[in-house]
């Protein structure tokens, strides 16, 4: 019994070690991020976003098997993409949907189900067919399973409204938006939490 929870207590340890690295490069990108989208001009933002972009392309390749790695990429690479704009941009996101959809072979619940509100996202902002992979249909699919999984997340109350307000459902979207703002803050995203809830409220107001 002795030896079995020595063992126990170095396999934790053991991962616990191996765990850090990647929690510090996905801290790394996050932060990263959130400086650019929420506290940079918007005119330097592409370029920077670009610069961050090989940056997490980099941190991948260190940590290929890291679903955390692979979602903060493809939310890097579709943020790019909207500042680049064009059909330039199209490669980028259709990057960023092989990456999350990996992620969620890997681990469907990394990140609180980031890689399903993504996913969601993508799919009714891309172009549809011929251009690009856009589907609504898909979109609700995804943006549900985000809800299912984080039902209280600011980020997939945000998008499922930003959604509904492009179904015209303008009181369906009210209620998500709403709920959003009583989103618990989320411990080292201050800047991120701060900025979405700028945008939820210039949602609110449109509405």
């Amino acid at each position: 019994m002795k030896n079995l929870f020595i063992t126990t207590a170095l396999t934790l340890f053991s991962m616990c070690i191996l765990a850090a690295p990647v929690d510090d490069a996905r801290l790394t990108l996050q932060t990263e991020w959130a400086h650019i989208k929420y506290e940079l001009e918007k005119d330097q933002q592409e370029i920077m976003f670009k610069s961050l972009a090989e940056q997490s392309e980099e941190t991948l390749s260190q940590f290929p098997e890291s679903a955390d790695i692979m979602i903060w990429r493809a939310i890097i690479l579709s943020t790019y993409a909207g500042e680049k704009g064009g059909l330039g941009a199209l490669s980028l996101v259709k990057e960023a949907k092989q990456l999350l959809e990996k992620s969620i072979e890997i681990n469907p619940t990394a990140l609180q189900g980031s890689a399903y509100t993504s996913l969601g996202s993508l799919y009714y902002q891309v172009p549809g067919w011929p251009i690009g992979f856009g589907s609504d249909k898909k979109a609700k699919v995804f943006l549900t399973k985000a809800l299912e999984i984080n039902p209280d997340g600011i980020d997939s109350n945000f998008f499922n409204a930003d959604f509904l307000i492009e179904q015209h459902k303008k009181d369906e979207a009210k209620a998500f938006l709403e709920h959003a703002l009583e989103a618990s803050p989320r411990p080292g995203r201050e800047v991120a939490d701060s900025g979405r809830r700028l945008e939820i409220k210039a949602l609110l107001e449109k509405l």
